[in-house]
């Protein structure tokens, strides 16, 4: 038998997730969750549920989660850690709210949230943590006492999440042709964002042309280079490029989109290129539509051999990961001296979000961080 970690003095995981519809009648559904209070008319949803339809209406998503929940409970048995782990969406069964009322009424008074998002932003942090308050709020309003909820620090440059990521890019470049495997680019993809949110993204003393959000990703790409030219004995050239841009066309969004990255490539004579996704811990709708099927099309159009790495999903090594993530919380959390697992030079992330991390544009109230109602 291993011998027991110790959680203490948290006693369940919640894995979070954003959720994904699981058929053709969800789509629009889910689409009015994700969208809700924008004023988003329902033939603009019906357009973008088109994506969905292709794929029968089911997001990757889900299956993803549940396997991830599979190798996690598996993983923490093996080793020795006896915590629970439970399964949330913001936006799809099982519901956030739905699940935390299932914690509270299992007894769970201390909560570690893993938010599949490894990077600093808006989207990927802080409206994870504005719907946990919400959830919270309602189990009180309901008369339950909330648990406390942490959140585990962002993991983006933990060996856990990098190396399955290397050994994804390796896989992509071993199925391209050969005669132009050593001339492949490497377009390492992420989820475009409003400038604006990406320079404010992250504290406060981060915050500039960026912020944490593109800082973070520039750090993973080097880093996935740098072992992909170790490995290979070939350097390539990468560049860090962007994909499903959404929302008004006035506002500025991170570029350049893949599509365009793509289109440069080919009018500058590349052999090759391998998307790698490391902005996405899973394949979802925006992996399989946006790349596998618009880029994979633009690529074909421009007669340029494209491959698409593999996301980090339900790695056993992103499942020890997260095993490590947790442990060095529960010893942070005990007062212990901790040795925090990074790679790079940026260092590991902090444990809670410090007041002025990522804001909305419209404050409202988020656990999980230095100004929780909920601490």
């Amino acid at each position: 038998m291993p011998e027991a970690l110790d959680s203490a003095p948290y006693d369940a995981l919640l894995l979070l997730s954003f959720g994904g519809p699981e058929g053709p009648d969800d789509v629009i559904p889910f689409l009015e969750n994700v969208t809700r209070g924008r004023g988003i008319p329902t033939e603009r949803l019906k357009e973008v549920g088109r994506h969905y339809y292709l794929f029968d209406g089911v997001s990757p998503i889900n299956d993803q989660n549940r396997a991830l929940l599979e190798v996690l409970r598996k993983d923490f048995a093996d080793h020795g850690l006896d915590l629970p782990v439970y399964w949330g969406n913001r936006n799809w069964s099982p519901y956030l709210t739905d699940t935390l009322r299932e914690m509270a009424a299992d007894g769970r008074r201390r909560i570690l949230t893993l938010a599949t998002s490894a990077y600093a932003s808006y989207s990927g942090c802080r409206q994870y943590r504005e719907n946990l308050a919400e959830a919270l709020r309602t189990l009180e309003d309901e008369g339950l006492e909330p648990p406390r909820v942490d959140k585990l620090r962002h993991f983006f440059n933990h060996p856990g999440f990098v190396e399955p990521m290397v050994d994804g890019v390796l896989a992509a470049l071993a199925d391209l042709p050969a005669d132009v495997r050593d001339g492949a680019h490497l377009a390492f993809t992420t989820h475009s964002i409003p400038e604006a949110a990406a320079d404010t993204s992250g504290p406060v003393e981060e915050h500039g042309e960026g912020g944490a959000y593109v800082a973070q990703h520039l750090e993973v790409a080097r880093l996935v280079a740098a072992a992909v030219q170790e490995r290979t004995g070939v350097e390539r050239p990468w560049r860090l490029v962007y994909q499903s841009r959404s929302g008004a066309p006035h506002i500025p969004w991170l570029e350049p989109d893949i599509c365009d990255h793509l289109e440069e490539l080919g009018a500058g004579g590349a052999q090759a290129v391998v998307m790698a996704p490391i902005g996405f811990v899973s394949d979802h709708m925006e992996v399989r539509y946006d790349l596998d099927t618009e880029a994979a099309a633009k690529a074909a159009e421009l007669g340029l051999p494209a491959r698409r790495s593999a996301t980090v999903g339900a790695d056993p090594r992103f499942a020890a990961a997260v095993r490590d993530l947790v442990v060095e919380r529960a010893a942070a959390e005990r007062g212990l001296a901790v040795r925090r697992c990074a790679l790079g030079g940026l260092g590991p992330s902090h444990d809670v979000c410090p007041v002025g991390c990522c804001p909305a544009r419209a404050p409202k109230p988020a656990a999980a961080g230095a100004d929780s109602p909920y601490a």
